[in-house]
């Protein structure tokens, strides 16, 4: 395995550990937008697929808009802390590219901040199978917005992907839906399945304190497995308390574009 495959396996499966903190410092998601990826004249969305659950900073905001939830999550620490959360919820265990449910079952297929983990091909031929005709896939990531002086000065302490500037990775997710040899899945091209993606932004804000934006970053995986982490932590804390924009205020907000990727089974 190359160094490059350890390191994101490694990511991809280290973040149970932290789940509490995960769930308690993790941005949710806008209304707006959740509103905007479920709407479609091909059908009318009541049940709906949230993969790569995690805590549930999605899952929260589907279940407030009335919708039948299914949240599916391969870390047991991380599904422990979403059922806690929310008992009303079916969690499962399971993985975008192994679906627990059965074929044509819910309307919507959605995931937040975790597309990035998926096998392409695999996922995308599950969500096909899972989904009704006319159902929705729907992809959203809260990405900071590091044209605010403070949040880029973050991002160059930090670096990683979730920020305006990274965003090309999410941009990716046009092309991989709509590339066949990206999604070839057991001799079958499943991008002729969905449609060209839609795209979406919507503004987002979180307010923070000093402590909460530390506890933020320390969830974040390039983070927290590096061994500057210590270092990296204290230097967040440094700018939360020195910045021009941030210092001698007990609460600031962090602001984000939450983008939105929309697109249909055919």
């Amino acid at each position: 395995m190359s160094e490059r495959t350890v390191d994101h396996e490694t990511r991809r499966l280290s973040f149970g550990a932290e789940a509490g903190a995960y769930a308690r410092f993790r941005p949710t998601y806008p209304r707006e937008a959740i509103q905007w990826v479920l709407t479609a004249e091909t059908v009318e969305v009541t049940r709906v697929l949230d993969v790569g659950a995690g805590t549930g900073a999605l899952t929260t905001v589907l279940v407030a808009e009335g919708l039948d939830v299914t949240a599916v999550e391969p870390d047991a620490g991380m599904r422990d802390q979403l059922a806690g959360a929310l008992p009303g919820v079916s969690v499962l265990a399971g993985s975008a590219e192994s679906v627990p449910l059965p074929d044509s079952s819910v309307d919507a297929v959605v995931a937040g901040q975790a597309w990035h983990w998926f096998e392409p091909g695999a996922a995308v031929a599950e969500f096909a199978r899972v989904l009704v005709p006319g159902g929705i896939l729907g992809l959203l990531w809260n990405l900071r917005d590091d044209s605010v002086p403070w949040v880029a000065a973050l991002s160059g302490l930090i670096g990683g992907e979730d920020t305006l500037r990274a965003a090309r990775e999410s941009d990716n997710v046009a092309a991989a839906l709509r590339t066949p040899a990206s999604l070839e899945s057991a001799g079958t091209v499943v991008s002729t399945r969905f449609t060209e993606p839609e795209r979406a932004v919507f503004a987002h804000q979180v307010s923070l304190t000093v402590d909460s934006l530390v506890g933020l970053v320390s969830t974040f995986s390039y983070v927290r497995l590096s061994p500057r982490r210590d270092e990296v932590l204290a230097a967040v804390r440094d700018l939360a308390t020195t910045h021009p924009d941030l210092a001698g205020r007990n609460t600031f907000e962090l602001p984000y574009v939450t983008a939105a990727y929309r697109s249909l089974l055919r």
